[in-house]
């Protein structure tokens, strides 16, 4: 079996072991930064191989089932289960082969920020807030909650985590836009529908060799008490760190640490990596002016509606998928919408967020 209509370019055996003797000559870790990329390079293709093994093992598995049901054995349930298995394998491969970027294989810093509307708004923020923790959890990612500012009655005014695992930025990077929420109120006494709206924004969390030029002089940090949840040290100590950009009005805010010096390393990661996601999109700008090209979808476009009332459905206005179990995808069950959107994306056919539907 060839994994070539999987990945582009299977790699080999030899690759792999090409890649390990130059990691283990003795001069490599000189280079801190080329001994990293290595690293990642052995990881991935080992990943790959890993995988094209375990597929041709589950192909030469069903085929000797397929065997004995032809000669009488009762196979059904062991087809059944090794088919699932195979299938998922499969859609795991196909999910990392859209997944070519930069940075996808990165982890993720997320941010959600509630519409106007107040409490209404900032209650739905925290609905997606623990929508997206759910949905990195049934994936085995590693979740981290770096700032939260809780709402004055309900649900958060801001919120940003880190999620770390394999291709979290490259699946995550799937949500960003403005998210859409329709039902019937919890905070208004007569009952009525409410429209809300939250945003989420996603940026790589960049290793240490990408270079991105902050001047010291540009920056103001200040401290302060931690708000929320966070344990018996917040409102105790000023741990919290909060960095103002002054060139490009970014502000950014840490406060899960109970060390400052903590906080302010995670602060300046996301600074980091907000300031070179501004560097590509001004980028991504200009030459959008020169050849007259726009973006496929905005930033900040609406791109899925939650519809609570007066009927239940969830549909995404880029790749029209629809589910009618909003419970289910409200507590993490997000891949149709994932795997659907960077499935459109690489073959190019995504809408563009239009109208929406009541």
């Amino acid at each position: 079996m060839s994994c070539g209509g999987i990945f582009e370019e299977a790699h080999s055996e030899q690759e792999l072991s090409e890649l390990e003797q130059r990691i283990a000559a003795p001069d490599v870790w000189k280079d801190q930064a080329s001994a990293q990329k290595l690293m990642q390079e052995q990881r991935k293709v080992q990943s790959e191989i890993t995988l094209c093994k375990s597929l041709k093992q589950r192909v030469e598995d069903l085929a000797v089932l397929v065997e004995w049901a032809n000669s009488g054995e009762e196979t059904g349930a062991d087809l059944e289960r090794g088919l699932d298995g195979l299938e998922q394998e499969i859609d795991t491969a196909e999910t990392k082969r859209m997944l070519g970027g930069a940075h996808d294989e990165s982890n993720a810093i997320v941010a959600i920020h509630p519409g106007a509307g107040g409490t209404e708004s900032q209650d739905w923020a925290e609905m997606l807030l623990r929508m997206y923790l759910r949905w990195a959890e049934r994936r085995g990612f590693k979740r981290e909650i770096i700032d939260y500012q809780p709402g004055d009655q309900a649900g958060v005014k801001s919120a940003v985590m880190t999620m770390s695992g394999e291709y979290a930025f490259g699946l995550m990077s799937a949500e960003v836009g403005v998210h859409r929420l329709v039902r019937i109120s919890p905070f208004d006494q007569a009952s009525r529908r409410h429209t809300s709206f939250a945003s989420v924004f996603v940026w790589p969390e960049l290793p240490e060799d990408v270079d991105v030029d902050i001047d010291e002089k540009d920056l103001r940090i200040d401290t302060y008490r931690s708000s929320g949840a966070g344990g018996q040290h917040v409102n105790v100590t000023d741990s919290a760190v909060r960095i103002t950009h002054f060139p490009t009005g970014i502000v950014v805010s840490c406060q899960n640490e109970r060390s400052q010096h903590r906080n302010r390393d995670s602060a300046m990661r996301v600074l980091k990596a907000r300031l070179y996601d501004l560097k590509l999109r001004e980028q991504q700008s200009k030459l959008e002016e020169i050849t007259g090209t726009k973006k496929e979808i905005g930033f900040g476009s609406q791109i899925r509606s939650y519809v609570l009332q007066p009927y239940q459905m969830i549909k995404d206005h880029r790749t029209k998928v629809e589910v009618g179990d909003v419970n289910r995808v409200l507590d993490g069950d997000l891949d149709v919408f994932v795997k659907t959107y960077l499935l459109r994306k690489a073959r190019g056919t995504l809408d563009v967020p239009g109208g929406v539907e009541e």
